[in-house]
């Protein structure tokens, strides 16, 4: 096959004076992240996958990954290079990137790995550091201690804590250089957290994830998500996570879900010397292929069979391609999901290509949590296997806090709605925290313990057939309660239009599930509703009126049919307006209920073409919140903002920790901005990282949130892009994006 000659791809340009080695991020879907590591060899956005090369055997050249593919970064091994007296002493004169003749940013590995599949390297812990910095490597990697799945738990705790012995020294032979921190600790979930919070101590720029070649070798994914959900919550949230030798891009959804920023892998070209195929669904042999599972350029002009006539060397050469395109096809796709807020949907998509990541993915999203935690994640209604799954988990509740911080982590709302994909879409993490969050932050108007009704067997927008209904219940019933099922669990009526809950796209079958009242009366007691009696209501026949009038007389809760009298229907269409508001007030900006209700005292309404509530106005006159007809959310004005910020009773305290259940009632979360950066907030810039002094311990990605300065005077408000341990840990990146102009609405 011909050498690729393109030389189009102009080289990459040394990032910012001072920015070498910092991380910051430009979109995020939970854990999962996009982000740019700036090196001096260019800017490599994550997620990433960095080929290995070996300098002796380039089945594809750097130059061409470089040139026809795009690839920002690759990595090869400096212990390959440091034996080799040709490759090194080329290496010492020239540079490594004039050695492997790319221009990029090259990563490098230390010997470990070699050491794992030959046995003892020969190479010291200060030289491997100080050799790889003297040939001009981007990130270098420091000399671990391989943990094999074999080890004892004695074993694996000596090499924790013998690589993190070694940190100190190998820094400092770093002289600067990006270093690669790895963490190890095998299957042990205590170890790879004893790993995790030792090597985050030290100063490295980069964190591998090591010792999971040979466990995805050997197909034990659950193990490898064990590890990812042990690892990453005790990682520095500033530094990018590596997964160190993963390159199949079957892993890639789950992987960048549970918060994987990096990948490598000699996989392109090892599966490609050995027939085989690389694919999202899987691995393929050549020999039993009649099409193409992926259609990529390398191979439009070629059959399965006419590959398998051609020579060794012309083979594996355009295996390689495919599988290398495959694998960057499907790295495209994931961050295409970030973007979306869709990466865990692609997961659930991928976990069925293989028994073994089946297994792993429904361990992740089907485990049992104490009796405090589990009613905000077991399914509200509907008991299936799933649920006798979380029953008769092996690993009971020890990782209960580690998937916690996975669902805390989740913004609940998204742009659209809520794509149907069997039952695992009720666990979802950003359902589970659409949920969490309206069972801790929702409360009845009246009494705890009332009468409810349960809105059932249609789907969404129930404003249409069931608001003239609701108006007159709530006129005859004060006191009842008016919830609605949906497909991903209750929802009070107040919050009909909610995403995701309202806006659940799928089978008409799922609002029509037969429901069980004891389930029923479970799942209202996660509001701190004690239901005496519930009567379900199904929506989708005519007549609903009528209806309901027989159903609750039959039920003992009415004795006469709904009789209204028309003139009073705007007063009740002004109340349940007002419940709205509050509601939303008090689950989407955090507000007691009994602020939220003295901001809507006697405030009035611009009513928009469907009848919908367009802005709010309180007694003042101030237009303070905008109901959003696209999620159902609340946006908050400038002056909103301040009439919020007047009913605060406390500024946050420096060094809180990431909280999200904490703060309860008290509003908005607070940030605080160094004087430095007043004047750009007033005229609404955003808030960048490394401004930042302090702020509330339930700052969340995703929310609104209050912007003040060292004075504790309300300078903006916006959409917080970080929680609270990323706000004052991150150097670079916005940390707000603002959606105030102070400068002119507070003349």
């Amino acid at each position: 096959m011909a050498a690729w000659s393109d030389s189009g791809r102009e080289n990459p340009q040394p990032c910012r004076d001072g920015d070498n080695g910092k991380f910051e991020l430009i979109a995020r879907d939970g854990r999962a992240r996009i982000g740019k590591l700036h090196t001096s060899h260019g800017v490599l956005e994550t997620p990433a996958l960095l080929p290995v090369i070996n300098p002796n055997i380039r089945t594809i050249e750097p130059r061409e990954m470089w040139d026809r593919y795009g690839i920002q970064g690759l990595i090869t091994n400096s212990y390959i290079i440091w034996k080799h007296d040709d490759l090194k002493r080329h290496a010492m004169e020239k540079g490594v990137h004039d050695l492997i003749d790319y221009p990029g940013v090259v990563m490098t590995d230390s010997g470990t790995f070699q050491s794992y599949v030959y046995g003892d390297v020969e190479v010291g812990v200060e030289e491997i550091v100080e050799f790889q910095r003297s040939i001009g490597v981007d990130i270098a990697t420091m000399l671990d201690v391989f943990s094999r799945p074999d080890m004892t738990e004695r074993e694996v705790k000596e090499a924790v804590e013998t690589t993190i012995e070694r940190c100190e020294t190998s820094l400092k032979a770093a002289q600067g250089v990006m270093l690669n921190g790895p963490i190890q600790g095998g299957i042990y979930r205590d170890l790879r957290k004893q790993s995790a919070q030792g090597m985050g101590q030290f100063d490295f720029a980069v964190h591998p994830i090591g010792g999971i070649v040979p466990i995805m070798e050997q197909h034990r994914y659950k193990d490898l998500a064990k590890i990812m959900l042990s690892t990453i919550g005790d990682l520095p949230p500033e530094r990018p996570r590596h997964m160190f030798g993963c390159g199949h891009p079957m892993l890639f959804a789950m992987l960048i879900a549970l918060g994987a920023d990096l990948f490598d892998s000699a996989a392109y070209a090892l599966f490609a010397r050995d027939d085989r195929l690389l694919s999202p669904q899987g691995t393929y042999r050549l020999s039993d292929l009649h099409a193409w599972p992926e259609l990529v350029p390398c191979i439009v002009h070629h059959t399965p069979e006419e590959v398998r006539k051609m020579g060794d060397d012309e083979r594996t050469n355009l295996l390689a391609r495919y599988n290398l395109e495959v694998t960057l096809a499907e790295l495209s796709r994931c961050k295409q999901a970030v973007h979306e807020g869709t990466i865990w949907q692609l997961a659930e998509q991928r976990s069925h290509q293989h028994p073994a990541l089946r297994e792993a993915f429904l361990w992740l999203t089907t485990r049992p949590f104490s009796s405090r935690i589990s009613t905000d994640v077991i399914d509200d209604l509907i008991l299936d296997d799933r649920s006798a799954a979380r029953d008769h988990h092996p690993y009971g509740g020890i990782w209960e806090d580690d998937w916690s911080n996975i669902i805390n982590m989740q913004t609940p709302r998204r742009k659209k709605g809520e794509r149907w994909g069997g039952e695992d879409t009720r666990s979802r993490p950003h359902v589970l925290a659409a949920r969490r969050q309206l069972h801790r932050r929702w409360k009845p108007m009246t009494s705890n313990r009332c009468d409810v009704l349960i809105l059932n067997g249609k789907p969404g927008p129930w404003r249409q057939r069931c608001d003239l209904l609701v108006l007159r219940l709530k006129h005859v019933l004060p006191d009842l309660e008016i919830f609605v099922q949906t497909p991903l669990g209750l929802l009070p009526y107040s919050l009909e239009d909610l995403n995701p809950f309202a806006q659940v796209d799928g089978p008409t079958w799922l609002w029509k599930r037969r429901l069980n009242t004891l389930l029923l009366r479970q799942g209202l007691q996660r509001f701190n509703v004690d239901a005496d009696r519930i009567v379900i209501l199904d929506v989708g026949q005519e007549s609903l009126i009528q209806k309901a009038s027989s159903l609750l007389i039959k039920h003992g809760l009415l004795k006469d049919e709904i009789i209204v009298d028309d003139e009073v229907l705007p007063v009740l269409r002004d109340h349940l307006r007002r419940r709205q508001i509050i509601d939303k007030m008090a689950v989407l900006l955090n507000l007691d209920y009994e602020h939220a209700t003295s901001l809507v005292d006697s405030c009035t309404y611009i009513i928009g073409g469907t009848g919908r509530v367009k802005n709010v106005i309180d007694k003042k006159g101030r237009h303070i919140v905008s109901p959003r007809l696209t999620d159902g959310g609340l946006s908050m004005t400038d002056l909103g903002s301040k009439a919020i910020f007047e009913l605060r009773a406390k500024l946050p305290a420096e060094g809180e920790e990431f909280n999200p259940n904490s703060g309860r009632g008290e509003g908005p979360p607070v940030l605080v901005v160094n004087q430095d950066a007043v004047e750009f907030i007033l005229r609404g810039r955003n808030v960048f990282h490394g401004f930042v002094s302090a702020c509330d311990s339930w700052l969340k990605a995703g929310e609104a949130c209050l912007i003040l300065d060292e004075d504790g005077a309300l300078i903006g408000h916006g959409i917080a892009q970080c929680d609270a341990n990323e706000a004052l840990r991150f150097k670079k990146g916005i940390a707000v994006r603002t959606r105030s102009d102070f400068s002119k609405s507070m003349k």
